[in-house]
């Protein structure tokens, strides 16, 4: 009975302590500049594309998500083509990860950075053979402005390059 008794204190104990710490706020590690520079695409943004079969609208949506350490990008949400891009620091240098509608997931990792413009080329160890996989395979965000961010996507269509199609994303205000 001494025995059990002290079974349902311990496990109630443990489980007031988890749960106070799961309240906390959790401890902020440090991120690169690039990172923190992708935080501040937080919200909505719209602008226009054309995948081939003229200029369509196009919603984008941002939002820090695991404790602020990962940036979700959001692209035609909601419909057949809807896409996932995961922004975040990987040894300390930004990278992403693509979950694409053509049922893939490119990896890029930052080639180069300035004040404006961050440029992202294919991670080679992310399990796509570039010659027989159609992919996104290179992404440029340059921020012109506060409001303002202009893409350029590369993307491999059976082992060749297709045009780039830079698109301008506006912020929408709230």
């Amino acid at each position: 009975m001494k025995t059990k008794l002290r079974s349902i204190c311990a496990t109630l104990i443990l489980s007031t302590a988890l749960c106070s710490q799961a309240a906390e706020a959790p401890k902020a590690k440090k991120t690169s500049r690039e990172f923190e520079r992708m935080k501040t695409m937080v919200g909505t943004w719209t602008g226009k594309t054309d995948m081939g079969q003229g200029p369509i609208d196009m919603t984008i949506q941002y939002r820090l998500v695991s404790g602020g350490s990962v940036l979700e990008e959001k692209c035609f949400a909601g419909t057949p083509n809807e896409m996932t891009t995961m922004y975040y620091d990987q040894g300390g240098k930004l990278a992403l990860t693509h979950y694409c509608m053509m049922g893939n997931r490119p990896a890029m990792l930052l080639k180069s950075s300035d004040e404006k413009t961050l440029t992202f080329d294919f991670d080679k160890t992310c399990g796509i053979n570039p010659k027989k996989e159609s992919h996104m395979h290179a992404l440029t965000l340059r921020f012109d402005d506060a409001d303002t961010v202009t893409t350029s996507c590369e993307a491999l269509i059976d082992g060749k390059e297709a045009p780039k199609v830079p698109v301008t994303l506006k912020r929408v205000k709230s």
